[in-house]
């Protein structure tokens, strides 16, 4: 008879081992590799079981389409990414990195659920009842149907569930809950891995909504095993810039929903408010001529943003001038300079380029690359653009204004901001389309003051 072994197995990717190691072999993880206890030398089976009639497999033609239907949560931005609002029995997992807002929004979330006459569970882990209720009273989320309990052990959770009887469950965070029933801290994968389990049985068997807010590491992975993200229904990121009060929210997975979708929300001293028309957030509002200015139409989802770009260029003389770029790609700037300058004649070899966007808003699609190119060139001219002009495209190794996707909802966004000139794809290549751009300030000088 063969003698038991012990296996040793990741708990991230499943990678398995005949002992120990730090590090997984595979998906190159430190400390997921435990101890599972198996004996390998020794076969199992499972057993069939008798399959009730209720139970029992049905044509898919036979099976009706329920309508389930998103209710509300009473925040448009939120319901925007979760494709309609709060699924029932739907698992949502909310990350984002400390400080970013997301007991605020999820608070807010409870506060606008219980005006409606929902039941509400707060489950907070990581704070006391008392530093919870001093938030709520600050932002004006006290409603007599949320509930509020601090509790850290599982099967206490469940109590408060059991208990309540809510609607809605909020847990925060499912890092700082443990169960008895695994070993480890709380936090570890273990015990993320069985908390979340479990929370998800109660809410399918319940049909009970249940709001997860999860933490982040050090490169802004949702912290915790990767199996975390498979369970769940929708996963959504918390973003922004501590040093703006502007938010975003994405949807990173979602099973009800699309998952191109962006919520914009503002963070103020009574709380978190939502943005629902974010077009004068991403604009300066200097209403002078500066050289250096281009706006684009960036597209978030099924949202237009107007975005504008801004380019300052300084003469150097040492050997390896500077590329500073803030909310842009570096690399896509690199090669606007490579073609600028070849197809276009302007030489920035003795220049420190600063290239950045209004707002704190990043773009990273291909379309912002026309009004960076006209920004680059506007600055190289030290000559405003016309203040009525919007750029939208991409610009190709060629020279080449390529068109973007949903250029007229682009088009149309500027015209209704005011912009009565959109340069794109039909104005050629990068060099007829900058002397086109500084033609049209000229003929608008000519006609009377601009700006």
């Amino acid at each position: 008879m063969a003698r038991p072994s012990t296996d040793y197995r990741c708990t991230e990717c499943g990678w398995t081992s005949v002992k120990w190691v730090g590090r997984c072999g595979e998906c190159q993880a430190w400390g997921t590799v435990v101890d599972t206890a198996e004996a390998t030398g020794i076969l199992r089976s499972v057993k069939a079981v008798q399959v009730t009639d209720d139970r029992a497999a049905r044509p898919i033609t036979q099976i009706g389409a329920a309508d389930v239907a998103h209710w509300p949560s009473g925040i448009n931005e939120f319901d925007r990414v979760l494709g309609g609002g709060i699924v029932p029995g739907a698992t949502i997992l909310l990350s984002g990195e400390p400080g970013v807002g997301k007991s605020t929004l999820l608070l807010e979330v409870a506060s606008r659920a219980a005006q409606t006459g929902q039941r509400v569970l707060y489950i907070t882990a990581e704070e006391s009842a008392s530093q919870v209720r001093l938030r709520a009273g600050r932002t004006g989320a006290l409603q007599e149907n949320l509930y509020l309990a601090a509790e850290t052990d599982l099967a206490t959770v469940l109590g408060q569930i059991d208990q309540v009887k809510p609607q809605l469950v909020i847990v925060d965070s499912v890092q700082t809950v443990s169960s008895s029933l695994s070993e480890g801290l709380a936090g570890g994968p273990s015990q993320v891995r069985e908390v979340a389990a479990t929370l998800i049985r109660v809410s399918k068997d319940r049909n009970l909504p249940v709001l997860l807010v999860g933490h982040v590491t050090k490169d802004g992975s949702i912290a915790g095993p990767r199996l975390l993200e498979h369970l769940v229904d929708v996963v959504c990121h918390f973003e922004g810039d501590r040093q703006t009060a502007l938010r975003f929210i994405r949807a990173q997975k979602n099973r009800f929903g699309p998952t191109d979708e962006v919520g914009c929300f503002e963070m103020t001293g009574e709380g978190i408010a939502e943005v629902a028309d974010p077009s004068g957030l991403f604009l300066s509002r200097s209403r002078q001529a500066v050289s250096g200015t281009c706006v684009t139409v960036a597209v978030e989802g099924r949202r237009a943003l107007p975005v504008e770009v801004q380019a300052l260029i300084v003469p150097t003389k040492t050997p390896q001038p500077r590329r500073v770029v803030n909310g842009v790609d570096s690399s896509r700037v690199a090669m606007l300079l490579a073609v600028l300058e070849r197809r276009a004649g302007l030489k920035f070899g003795d220049f420190d380029v600063y290239v950045s966007t209004v707002g704190g808003i990043r773009v990273t699609e291909p379309g912002a690359d026309f009004a960076i190119a006209l920004a680059l060139a506007s600055a190289h001219r030290n000559e405003a653009l016309p203040g009525t002009l919007a750029a939208i495209g991409e610009i190709s190794l060629a020279g080449e204004i390529r068109p973007v996707s949903n250029a007229k909802q682009r088009a149309a966004e500027a015209k209704r901001l005011g912009f009565d000139t959109v340069l794109d794809a039909d104005d050629g290549n990068v060099k007829s389309a900058i002397d086109l751009a500084f033609a049209m300030k000229s003929i608008t000088e000519l006609d009377g003051p601009e700006f």
